[in-house]
């Protein structure tokens, strides 16, 4: 499976691979960009990765939701590239036969996608100018 995706995030798509008999719970988690009053005039944000680490890390994160609640189904997309302020950059689909292992699942994976997976943002401005965006979840491990 690709986690990495440089097209919109398809939420049938999502869906479509987690589905099926005996699941009685599905969760989904979207990230979008968002141009908040704490963020200032934001108008996308362009993700990058080290792509072949970051799809390792996406499947070792997967593959542990999956140890941990063995009953669902998971489904994840990272965007790359440029994504404007409305758009998704994250999406996290999860099935379970109960809806309290999909939500743990899915909340597991976003927890650790943001601290774990080597993916810079950069943010652009609607004065022209840009900024890198520091992690916060990781920022104070280093």
């Amino acid at each position: 499976m690709t986690f990495l995706v440089r097209d919109v995030i398809d939420v049938a798509e999502l869906l479509d691979a987690v589905g099926g008999h005996g699941k009685g719970g599905t969760v989904m988690f979207f990230g979008t960009v968002r141009a908040g009053p704490e963020d200032g005039p934001v108008v996308a944000i362009e993700y990058s990765a080290y792509d072949e680490m970051a799809e390792r890390e996406c499947a070792r994160i997967v593959g542990e939701a999956l140890d941990r609640w063995p009953e669902t189904t998971v489904a994840l997309k990272n965007r790359m590239g440029r994504v404007p302020v409305g758009e998704a950059s994250v999406g996290i689909a999860v099935a379970a036969p109960h809806r309290s292992e999909a939500f743990d699942a899915c909340r597991y994976i976003i927890d650790e996608v943001k601290k774990r997976v080597p993916i810079w943002k950069r943010e652009f401005l609607s004065d022209g100018g840009e900024r890198w965006l520091e992690n916060k979840e990781t920022a104070s491990e280093y």
